[in-house]
């Protein structure tokens, strides 16, 4: 017979046979301890006794000899004991050899665990609310049990849990596919829990395995992770971090598990807006303080915080009390402060005043202003997702391969106004994955669906708008102020690239009679591949590369344009006429794709090389590893204005002052020039017209 007591599951042990009483046997951890089954996991602590108590977990079945330990809320399948060989001698189990561990650390991982805490908002603090604040009908769905925990936790809280049962996993027909062998069909259980409790008046939630999905994001603090990792994380020892990159539906991640500085990680880049933060802790008065790397523990601040916290209601409290107390009364690291240089607009009537102007916009034809964003909610399940259901207004939802802006665009424009960023903020946007690799008339496409996440339309899209001297930004469907130091750093970097004299000189955007939109004759700048060609032409040693592309080695089914313009000393130019930020940011962001090709692939170089003596007359030749060391950014703005840092859209000034730190890294100059139409009067004159 073996026991159980006095071990460690970090170090390696052998149990040796002792004799059980006729009363059930319990554990040192007060489990019930099991009959004698097969055992699979050879990582199990097994015992034996005469027979299983009625009603308990079924076992796991294996080679071995044993019994398993009871945990009642493991979901077990078709686990069956077996006959008891008496010709098999017992033998010792030996547990698996891992890095053994100090009584203090054994001790810690006993009283803490990592969890993910969120704090809510809208909720009061009654167990009441609690419920309320759920989705009642998803419970009822999920055949949840719901308890009122009250009086153990010793404040208002309310525990929720479940388990969802599927005959075959997902991946079963695939596996059968190719396999051919049925008996290798797995079914599949999901199971979650949450813990909703108030401390001091504030709701907070813990999610167990899949429980966080119980809550609705319009509940959770966005900012209650962060706000605490820019407190309390060592701006020294930053191990991860997510970012979304202003004007291109971007997020950024990078871990670093030994942790590095901030200005090793680049946070502080331009149009980089932190969502997430991960890193070392400062001294923090938690239960587990003490844990492993000299006395430092980790946390991961985002919507919520993911960090270990007490196993017991007492030092759950005092853990959450601490965690509080950090984010109300400590002051951001110097050194992450600029996190917060974007601050959201809590004043109830701007807020009515940006809508009012996103909602006039909503209005009119797309112009550029709004863009694509990737809600950070949903980040994690996108790539993952292979369709979604996209609903707007009182039309049902339009199930889709992936989101499309120009969808939710149309649905808007349609609505009265004045109630277009309402239905905005009522939409939603869902996400799905498939659970068939094929689908039939059978088997159609919405009987397949595993809903993944749900998220309001409004988190969906980006825009920045201006209210006299201040510059606002709609990012995961909240308003933000671009603070007056994060504009300044941009400004700063922006302003020296354009100069009063410019180094290139770009010949005047012609215009020619087009008909407008009310079929009439109207002046208007010719098209920009004709610019570029004529350009070429009127300037000596200059190539027209427009549409000239070369091999992207990242992907091979498409292709990369390097510049638009190649002249006599060896500049690359980016042509562009604009009326909105959307193809600027795109202007910016493709330099940046082709110097740093041109840097980092010999394959491109070469090509480029070959590209610029085959378009060239008379034939001009450039080294095969050649790099640039200047970029010249040539744009026309609609209706001939004149060129500024002013002038830019604010997305467009972000993207250029993250483009130029880049490119100057590597040694490359930049240069914005604006280009002059050949008659800005009459061109205006037509406009009127």
């Amino acid at each position: 017979m073996l026991s159980v007591e006095n071990v460690s599951p970090r170090a390696p042990h052998t149990l040796q046979p002792v004799e059980l009483s006729t009363s059930p046997a319990i554990d040192n951890q007060g489990y019930q301890v099991l009959e004698r089954f097969n055992l699979q996991s050879s990582g199990t602590v097994v015992t034996i006794t005469p027979a299983p108590p009625a009603g308990t977990p079924a076992p796991y079945e294996s080679d071995r000899i044993g019994v398993l330990i009871a945990a009642p809320l493991l979901p077990c399948r078709a686990l069956t004991p077996v006959r008891l060989d008496t010709t098999r001698p017992v033998r010792p189990l030996v547990l698996p050899n891992r890095t053994a561990t100090s009584p203090q650390e054994t001790s810690v991982s006993s009283t803490a665990s990592k969890r993910t805490l969120y704090r809510l908002t809208h909720v009061k603090a009654t167990p009441e609310s609690m419920l309320e604040a759920l989705d009642v009908d998803a419970l009822d769905t999920l055949d949840a049990v719901v308890r009122d925990v009250s009086d153990h936790m010793g404040v208002p809280a309310l525990a929720v849990s479940f388990a969802v049962a599927k005959e075959e996993a997902a991946w079963g027909k695939d596996i059968l596919r190719l396999a051919g062998e049925s008996d290798l069909l797995q079914s599949e259980q999901r199971t979650g829990a949450l813990l909703v409790l108030a401390v001091d008046d504030v709701v907070y939630a813990i999610g167990f395995d899949q429980g966080y999905r119980l809550l609705p994001a319009q509940l959770k603090d966005a900012h209650f992770g962060l706000s605490f990792g820019i407190r309390a994380i060592n701006p020294r020892q930053v191990r991860d971090f997510t970012a979304s990159v202003l004007g291109q539906a971007r997020i950024d991640s990078s871990l670093i598990p030994a942790g590095a500085s901030v200005p090793t990680l680049g946070l502080r880049d331009h149009g980089r807006i932190i969502r997430h933060l991960g890193g070392y802790l400062d001294e923090v008065e938690l239960t587990a303080g003490s844990g492993t790397r000299n006395g430092a523990m980790t946390a991961e601040g985002g919507i919520g915080l993911c960090i270990k916290l007490g196993t017991t209601p007492a030092t759950l409290v005092k853990d959450i009390r601490a965690i509080a107390a950090i984010c109300e009364h400590v002051v951001p690291h110097p050194d992450l402060a600029f996190v917060e240089h974007i601050t959201a607009v809590k004043d109830a009537s701007l807020i009515d005043a940006l809508d009012a102007e996103l909602d006039a916009t909503l209005g009119r034809p797309a112009d550029g202003r709004i863009i694509t964003a990737v809600p950070f909610s949903q980040s994690t399940d996108l790539p993952r997702s292979t369709a979604c259901a996209i609903k707007i207004g009182s039309c049902p939802p339009h199930l889709r391969d992936e989101f499309s802006l120009d969808y939710v665009l149309e649905r808007a424009r349609v609505i009265k106004a004045g109630a277009r960023v309402t239905a905005l903020r009522q939409g939603t946007v869902e996400l799905f994955r498939d659970t068939l690799s094929a689908r039939t008339a059978l088997a159609p496409r919405t009987a397949s669906l595993e809903a993944l996440s749900k998220e309001t339309a409004m988190k969906w899209i980006e825009a920045t708008f201006s209210l006299d001297s201040r510059t606002f930004c709609l990012l995961d469907g909240e308003w933000y102020e671009l603070g007056a130091g994060y504009l300044r750093n941009v400004n700063e970097t922006v302003a020296p690239l354009f100069p009063d004299t410019p180094s290139v000189d770009l010949p005047r955007w012609p215009l020619v009679e087009k008909l407008n939109k009310k079929g009439m004759r109207v002046m208007r700048p010719v098209d920009e591949g004709d610019y570029n060609k004529l350009a070429a032409q009127a300037r000596r040693g200059w190539v027209c590369l427009d549409k000239k592309n070369v091999h992207n080695p990242f992907r091979a089914s498409n292709s990369v344009e390097i510049c638009d313009l190649f002249t006599e000393d060896d500049t690359l130019v980016l042509v562009k006429p604009a009326h909105s930020s959307s193809p600027l940011s795109h202007l910016f962001s493709q330099a940046r794709v082709s110097v740093e090709l041109l840097f980092e692939n010999a394959a491109v170089r070469a090509e480029f090389a070959r590209s610029v003596h085959v378009n060239s007359d008379p034939a001009r030749s450039i080294p095969e590893d050649f790099t640039p060391r200047r970029v010249v950014f040539a744009i026309l703005l609609k209706d001939g204005a004149k060129l500024t840092p002013d002038s830019l859209f604010p997305f467009s000034a972000i993207t250029l002052a993250q483009t130029a730190k880049a490119l100057a890294a590597r040694g490359v100059t930049v240069e914005v020039i604006g280009v002059e139409s050949e008659s800005a009067q009459s061109a205006m004159r037509d406009e009127a017209a």
